[in-house]
């Protein structure tokens, strides 16, 4: 049976609202996935992409907010778009706020590409 895609967004997208961002990566990453950051920086790997992920969530000292705009992402056929706001302070005093579009390729339930751009 294949599973629908847009169901595992929202279940994903859920837990990243909730801040269980690792969850959501521990859950739904393949182990082949492959990230592609704003400013075009790859990670390759589950082990490679888990440890960047644990490093900067490490890093958050307070989350303001996470919200997922309109209330739900977005799948057709393997592919999935989520908008979302993140507002964090850092340990370092530094604050971080993103417009973000995630972009997501699935394959058997997993997510095996997942590419960031910049909101307006």
């Amino acid at each position: 049976m294949k599973q629908n895609i847009q169901e595992l967004l929202a279940a994903k997208d859920e837990l990243v609202v909730k801040g269980e961002i690792i969850d959501a990566a521990e859950k739904y990453f393949a182990p082949n996935i492959k990230t592609i950051d704003f400013d075009g920086t790859v990670t390759e790997g589950k082990k490679a992409t888990m440890e960047k992920l644990e490093s900067f969530v490490g890093s958050i000292q307070k989350v303001n907010e996470i919200t997922l705009i309109h209330g739900h992402g977005v799948a057709q056929d393997n592919i999935s778009f989520s908008e979302f706001i993140f507002s964090f302070e850092m340990k370092d005093g530094s604050k971080n706020y993103w417009h973000e579009i995630v972009h997501c390729q699935w394959e058997n339930g997993q997510i095996i590409e997942e590419q960031y751009f910049k909101g307006l």
